[in-house]
């Protein structure tokens, strides 16, 4: 098995393709020139929005798994660009030269609605308003109506491999002025891996999933977790399920978190 991955570099891809090569799978990166990858991957130079650089990256691949993306950035036109117009060249690219692919593309929880009466479930209907989620939302829809093999994953909040994402939510959220008592559902770096391993067995075709360990925390936990502070409150909590994520599904379909919580996550020194 040969996969392509975009978005090697970011935040996701080097912990992940560092784990797929450990499981003994041929990868490819999509990267620009000068950037460096984990030991094992091939790198192939270019940019989801340079068509011409797509061709040998998909070339005999039997998988994609399409991380790059843009998101924490006032240029909106940019996270437009990267989201959804990257992806539809992608998309051609893998219809063009390797068809038979499986595509396979993280996408976010940030797409449902703060005011859901229930956590986010993948059959929910989403319209968000913010470019991020909405250029995503948009994405899915092109790659599920694209006649590729393909599955959509939606990750929650990522951390772990002290890659420092965790301890920035309370400066974050507070600016956000996100209520302690809300919470957040998470995923470790370990089980990312973990559910895209699952997907590229087919188990997911098809299908959006929602992606999430065991235990979604407070705002007020994270910030105790990490030794922040955050401002305490009695007020009622008027979006009970903003942030969190159903993963029913994920869990008919095969999926259990190695790492369980973040509690376990500290446990075994891999916050």
């Amino acid at each position: 098995m040969t996969i392509l991955v975009t978005g090697g570099t970011g935040l996701v891809g080097p912990r992940l393709l560092k784990r797929l090569v450990g499981a003994g799978i041929d990868c490819r990166a999509l990267v620009r020139p000068g950037k460096e990858l984990p030991k094992g991957v091939t790198p192939i130079e270019g940019d989801i929005l340079n068509t011409e650089s797509l061709a040998p990256a998909v070339e005999g691949v039997s998988a994609v798994i399409h991380l790059a993306a843009t998101f924490r950035t006032s240029d909106e036109d940019q996270i437009w660009k990267v989201n959804l117009e990257g992806t539809r060249n992608l998309i051609a690219a893998v219809k063009e030269h390797a068809p038979d692919a499986r595509f396979l593309m993280a996408s976010t929880s940030n797409v449902y609605d703060s005011d859901n009466s229930h956590p986010g479930r993948e059959d929910d209907q989403v319209a968000p308003t913010l470019a991020y989620p909405a250029s995503k939302v948009e994405a899915e829809n092109i790659l599920l109506n694209s006649g590729l093999n393909c599955s959509i994953l939606r990750l929650p909040f990522v951390y772990g491999d002290k890659d420092g994402h965790l301890e920035s939510i309370p400066e974050l959220l507070a600016d956000m002025k996100w209520h302690p008592a809300q919470k957040l559902s998470v995923i470790h770096h370990t089980d990312i891996a973990t559910a895209f391993e699952l997907a590229l067995t087919g188990v997911m075709d098809g299908r959006i999933v929602n992606i999430a360990d065991e235990s979604p925390l407070t705002i007020y936990e994270i910030a105790q977790i990490v030794g922040s502070t955050y401002e305490s409150s009695s007020e009622p909590l008027t979006n009970p399920w903003k942030g969190h994520m159903d993963v029913a599904l994920a869990r008919s379909l095969g999926f259990q978190p190695k790492v369980r919580t973040v509690y376990q996550a500290i446990r075994e020194g891999k916050l």
